[in-house]
C-alpha cells in the first residue's frame, strides 16, 4: 500500500459509492422493465429488449459520447437539467450515475428478467385465487423465488460499475475527488510509467474479479447474461 497516495484512496472510495449508488438505482430500474419484458406480449416488446441490451454490443466510448450529447448544454436532457436550475450532468458525480446506469442496465435487466420468467405465471394466480393482492404476490410469491436472479443482478452491476472505463472517461473526464474513478486512476499510473501503483490497483481489480465470479457460482452456479 506503500505505492498507493491519497487520490488513489479516494478513486477508491469513489468508484465503490458510483458502484453502490448505481446498483440501487439499477434494481428500482430493472425490476419493474424485467417484469413487464417477462410478461408483456406487447408488439414492441422486442423493440424496447433491444434497447436495453444495446450497452453490451456498443463501445463504451460510443455510448459515453452520445451520452456526453445528450446531456451537454444542447442535448435535450442537458437543456432540461438547465431549465431545472440543475445544472450540466457530464463532469459531475451525478452524470457519472446516470451514465452507469444505462451502460449497466442490461446487467440487472437481464438476469431479473430469466429468474421471473423461470417462476412464471402458475404460483402468481395461485396467490390470486388466495386473495393476495399484486403486491402481496410480488413480495410473497415472485420475489423469495426469484431470489437468485435479484442477487445475481446486484452483483453483476455493482461489478460492472466498478470496471468502467470508458463511459466515465467521456462522460465525466478525470476530475480528482468528483469524477477519477478506479480505473481511470489506474490509467494515470501507466500513462506516468508509476507501474508500482498500477500494479496496486489493477491487482486489486483481479482480486474483486475473481470475488465476483466465486459469488455468482455460489449464488447459483450458471448465470445467463443475454438470451
Amino acid at each position: 500500500m506503500n505505492d498507493l497516495s491519497p487520490d488513489d484512496v479516494q478513486a477508491v472510495w469513489l468508484t465503490l459509492k458510483l458502484a453502490g449508488v448505481t446498483t440501487l438505482l439499477l434494481l428500482l430500474v430493472a425490476t419493474p422493465l424485467a417484469w413487464w419484458l417477462a410478461f408483456s406480449t406487447r408488439w414492441y416488446r422486442g423493440i424496447v429488449a433491444a434497447c436495453v441490451a444495446l450497452p453490451l454490443v456498443l463501445p463504451p466510448s460510443v455510448l459515453g459520447f452520445y451520452l456526453l450529447l445528450l446531456m451537454g448544454p444542447h442535448g435535450w436532457v442537458g437543456e432540461l437539467t438547465q431549465a431545472l436550475h440543475l445544472g450540466r450532468l457530464p463532469f459531475t458525480f451525478a452524470g457519472l450515475v446516470a451514465g452507469s446506469v444505462i451502460f449497466s442496465l442490461p446487467f440487472a435487466v437481464q438476469p431479473i428478467q430469466n429468474a421471473i420468467e423461470a417462476v412464471g405465471m402458475r404460483p402468481l394466480e395461485v396467490a390470486a385465487t388466495l386473495r393476495a393482492n399484486a403486491w402481496d404476490r410480488f413480495v410473497s410469491v415472485a420475489l423469495p423465488l426469484a431470489r437468485p436472479g435479484f442477487l445475481t443482478a446486484i452483483i453483476l452491476a455493482f461489478a460492472h460499475t466498478v470496471g468502467e472505463f470508458g463511459v466515465v472517461l467521456m462522460l465525466g473526464g478525470n476530475i480528482q475527488g468528483e469524477t477519477r474513478v478506479l480505473s481511470i486512476a489506474i490509467y494515470n499510473h501507466v500513462e506516468a510509467v508509476e507501474y508500482g501503483a498500477a500494479h496496486v490497483l489493477a491487482g486489486g481489480m483481479v482480486l474483486f474479479s475473481f470475488l465476483v465470479l466465486l459469488a455468482l457460482y455460489l449464488v447459483g452456479g450458471k448465470v445467463r447474461v443475454g438470451r
